[in-house]
């Protein structure tokens, strides 16, 4: 696997030079392809509230950037600001609100700091941010929220409505501060503030040192944190930062690109080393004095409860000290943990007990059942145009009764589990009025009022120590787990409980990944073109059940439609004049969470290897067939000719080769892959992928690539193998075996091609995973003959 550098002919300008023609191309297209219909619910319902929030809206927007007692100080330290401190040895320490999952944001944000305070990577430390609005994520919140196709949210061609829409809630979500690691909006969230809070630190630094050798600013210079001026004076940061405290930074400018040292470079990884030589501490690491384990065991049923029990067979057991029921905790299936003097005495006194499950009031179906009702429930939307219309221009009803033929496909996806490598984790302790938590998760604020509510303290009597995460893919921006531990360890007697659930809890007791069903429909005029395309969709939305779980002190309507359930549906970058695509919001009783790229997993199946259908209709090479439909469109249409180039598409392949493209964007960053199967044993094999992506700036190309590689491996998981079935209530895959991985020797030779740009930077670690499954579905096709629209993808 190779990173490879972009094309020269691949650069975008996507600066303000730019604004006007793609604002006045904005007005022209929609002049071509007719009115544009959004159904907004940002306000739905507001009345004079949403006047109100409206009116709050234009004022200026809160600081993110803290005073100089946002960070807790010791040992000489100084605070500049409430990303920035400042060691005596001059050591720079950077706050760190997003938690490592391996996706490299340490080490990008650190990149950040450095090089706008002029230091090596080796002089920058993180420090665990801490609870303060400032740090929660502005940009996944904001992202998620607002369902604006692309063609409305392009730099220069916003609509007063998108601009008002995103000021809004960005004020809004900065109010609230959740601070989550999600949406893959880490380094686009930091991207200003960090930045902006580091170049003000430098202005201080340097402003002091002016004013200490009254010697004019401009006239100093700044290398690997030290100051000095040609006439002889120095210091480093360590000595100047008491007094820079104090200084005014004056105006204050980030880098202009051409400036930049660190950005754009392949820096290693401040995570490495730890990580090389076992130093690094996961949750399922941390060792504390006294500390004793926990194994749960769940009701088998999904939402079921303890009937009787017997725990005299557990109590037996050598090592075994102790039995704690679990209620549900942010939607927890109930449960048991037992204590014991290690995680083996634990799990073998859980496996001891004799319980007598309670069945739920409210069944699960099984998932025979609920795929079938979905497909019903979406068919019968698209023969009355009903759901929720997220995205509609055209006249569609009239092109359809004029098309000169048509052709529909029903897709359909299962749930999934997150399965990551580190089980599900905490460790937890109680004592003397105080809670502190050792826990890998994706979000400690919440962690933290939940483990507050269970021990009945005040939040601010809560630690939450983040840890590395080893593997989060969206299942840790829950905190069950959490309270699950906290429960424990009140009934540990001041003793820090390491609660653990083994792999078979863990699969069996997810969030899973929505199953869905779309019903796809497009219409062809007399000329053989497409004019008309409706997608009706069907599946449970997840960021209201994510909500009603961890966010409990909210109050109204929690089930406003959720953009998630059409994100790669409602935002197709194709020119299709008349569309429409709407979604049915289902309640299936099926838990259900984030899962790496959320609604563009499977959505992305859905429309990329509907897409290819159509062309296949058209008679028209699958490539050239979507360029001629992004002729408005110029990024996506570099993305994929960048992608078809490096992969020599339409090039012969060995006999028995085949390939297939797919193009999607999500998370701000725009991706093509172009895969190379086979067959072996009658099952695919693929032996290449070709990456193409526009991420805009890019922070740490390295670390890109290894995150391209990262999302196609895991999509590769799921499209090949990837089910959860659910029988009588009970999930039916329990640990690998049943729910299988892609192993090593499976793995294709991965390459990443980035498109230059000067955009602000989009995300990494998910735009990636969309384009798999129907990137493989497509080349399967073209080798067989068998268009296959059920996942995961099977030739029997």
């Amino acid at each position: 696997m190779r990173h490879l550098p972009a094309h020269p002919r691949s650069h975008q300008d996507g600066g303000a030079r730019a604004a006007w023609p793609a604002r006045e191309e904005g007005r022209h297209r929609r002049r071509r392809e007719g009115p544009v219909k959004r159904r907004s619910f940002v306000l739905s319902g507001l009345g004079a509230t949403g006047a109100l929030l409206v009116g709050w809206g234009v004022m200026p927007m809160r600081s993110r950037m803290g005073g100089v007692d946002t960070m807790p100080v010791n040992d000489g330290q100084v605070g500049l600001n409430g990303w920035i401190k400042i060691a005596p040895d001059g050591t720079v320490m950077l706050a760190m609100p997003r938690s490592e999952m391996g996706q490299g944001v340490h080490t990008a944000l650190a990149m950040l700091a450095a090089e706008e305070l002029d230091v090596p990577m080796s002089k920058v430390t993180l420090v665990q941010a801490g609870h303060e609005s400032l740090y929660g994520n502005v940009a996944t919140l904001t992202d998620s929220m607002l369902p604006f196709h692309p063609t409305e949210r392009e730099p220069g061609a916003e609509t007063r409505t998108v601009r008002a829409a995103q000021w809004v809630v960005s004020k809004a979500v900065r109010e609230l501060g959740v601070n989550i690691t999600g949406g893959s909006s880490s380094v686009s969230d930091a991207w200003e503030v960090v930045r902006l809070a580091a170049a003000t630190a430098r202005a201080q630094l340097v402003n002091a040192a002016s004013l200490q050798w009254k010697l004019p600013a401009a006239e100093l210079a700044v290398n690997d944190g030290v100051v000095s001026h040609p006439s002889g004076p120095n210091g480093h940061y360590g000595q100047l930062a008491k007094m820079a405290a104090a200084t005014p930074p004056g105006d204050v400018k980030t880098k202009d690109p051409g400036q930049w040292k660190l950005i754009g470079t392949p820096a290693p990884r401040t995570d490495l080393p730890a990580k090389v030589n076992g130093s690094a501490r996961f949750g399922i690491d941390v060792r504390e004095p006294g500390q004793v384990y926990a194994v749960v065991r769940h009701c088998p049923v999904l939402g079921g409860g303890i009937g009787r029990m017997n725990v005299d067979a557990a109590m037996r057991i050598p090592g075994v000290e102790r039995v704690v029921r679990l209620p549900s905790y942010a939607g927890s299936t109930e449960g048991v943990a037992v204590i014991g003097r290690s995680s083996w005495h634990a799990k073998k006194g859980a496996q001891a007990l004799d319980i007598e499950w309670r069945l739920p009031t409210a069944m699960v179906p099984d998932t025979k059942a609920i795929m079938a009702t979905l497909e019903a429930s979406a068919r019968e939307a698209a023969k009355t145009h009903g759901g929720f219309g997220f995205y509609s221009r055209g006249d569609l009803k009239a092109a359809q009764q004029g098309a000169a033929r048509s052709i529909e496909a029903v897709y359909r996806a299962p749930y999934l589990a997150h399965a990551p490598m580190e089980p599900i984790n905490c460790t937890a302790q109680v004592k003397d009025g105080r809670v502190t938590v050792w826990a890998s998760t994706q979000a400690p604020g919440m962690a933290r009022a939940l483990a507050a509510e269970v021990a009945q303290v005040p939040a601010d009597a809560v630690t939450v120590h983040v840890t590395y995460l080893g593997g989060g893919f969206g299942r840790r921006l829950d905190v069950d787990f959490v309270g699950q531990a906290v429960r424990v360890a009140v009934e540990a007697n001041g003793r820090p409980v390491q609660l653990l659930w083994p792999r078979e809890e863990d699969i069996t007791h997810d969030f899973y990944r929505p199953a869905g069903v779309a019903v796809m429909k497009a219409g062809f005029d007399a000329q053989g073109a497409v004019n008309s395309l409706q997608i009706t969709s069907a599946g449970d939305a997840i960021t209201p059940r994510w909500m009603e779980r961890t966010l409990p002190q909210l109050t109204g309507p929690v089930d406003l439609p959720d953009r998630s359930t059409s994100d790669g549906l409602f935002d197709l970058p194709y020119g299709i004049a008349n569309e429409r695509i709407a979604h049915i919001a289902t309640k299936s009783n099926v838990p259900i969470g984030f899962w790496r790229s959320v609604g563009h997993s499977h959505n992305a199946f859905f429309s990329e290897s509907f897409i290819d259908e159509i062309a296949h209709e058209s008679k028209q090479d699958p490539v050239a067939f979507r360029l001629a439909l992004l002729k408005d469109m110029p990024r996506h249409a570099a993305v994929l000719k960048l992608a078809a180039e490096k992969a020599s598409w339409g090039t012969p392949l060995p006999a028995g080769h085949a390939r297939g493209v797919a193009l999607h964007e999500a998370f701000g960053s725009i991706v093509a892959e172009v895969m190379e199967v086979s067959l072996a044993n009658g099952a695919p094999r693929v032996h290449r992928v070709v990456c193409a992506a526009d991420i805009g700036t890019v922070v740490n190309p390295g670390i890109v690539a290894q995150q391209m590689e990262s999302c196609i491996v895991f999509g590769l998981t799921a499209a090949l193998y990837g089910r959860i079935d659910i029988v009588n209530g009970a999930v039916q895959q329990t640990n690998f075996p049943n729910y299988p991985m892609l192993k090593l020797a499976q793995t294709p030779v991965i390459e990443t091609h980035l498109v230059r740009s000067t955009r602000a930077p989009g995300g990494v670690g998910e735009p990636g995973v969309p384009p798999v499954a129907p990137a493989l579905a497509n080349a399967l096709f073209a080798l067989t003959g068998k268009r296959l629209r059920d996942l995961p993808l099977t030739l029997a």
